[in-house]
């Protein structure tokens, strides 16, 4: 048995977040000591620690909650866990491709710099005209257009 001190030291998960994780019905509320303190059992540690991993896999709250679902009937088809995955993996997959994209559009922001004067700053100058910006991919979430 553990208190929630001790879950989150062995889980790694802070204590607000358990708490925020019961609130949101994806860890059961525990039993309660008879001083009114939370005990955990073995099964609320495995799965904090299936919640905390998928967090760290970038997977919303709503696919834990899938997943947890699923991983309630063991002897289902995992088509749906592979595709909540496969989501998952596009979804990292374009983020990497944007990141990818600001690092090449900042790079090319210091290598036009010619450190003098700010009225010459390429960094001011693309900051402050976003037509300037060169790469197509950045598209509008980084507000820079292709020129």
């Amino acid at each position: 048995m553990f208190s929630i001190g001790k879950l989150s030291g062995s889980t790694g998960v802070k204590v607000p977040t358990i708490r925020y994780y019961e609130q949101i019905g994806i860890l059961e509320e525990p039993d309660r000591s008879e001083g009114g303190q939370r005990v955990y059992g073995e099964e609320a540690k495995e799965r904090l620690s299936f919640i905390r991993h998928a967090r760290e896999l970038g997977f919303s709250l709503d696919e834990i909650r899938e997943l947890l679902d699923l991983a309630d009937d063991p002897n289902q088809n995992c088509m749906a866990a592979y595709e909540i995955a496969k989501r998952q993996l596009i979804e990292v997959r374009n983020r990497i491709a944007r990141l990818t994209a600001l690092q090449g559009e900042l790079q090319r922001m210091l290598d036009q710099c010619s450190c003098n004067t700010i009225g010459t700053c390429r960094i001011i100058q693309v900051l402050s005209d976003h037509s300037l910006c060169t790469s197509e991919h950045l598209g509008t979430e980084a507000g820079c257009k292709a020129s």
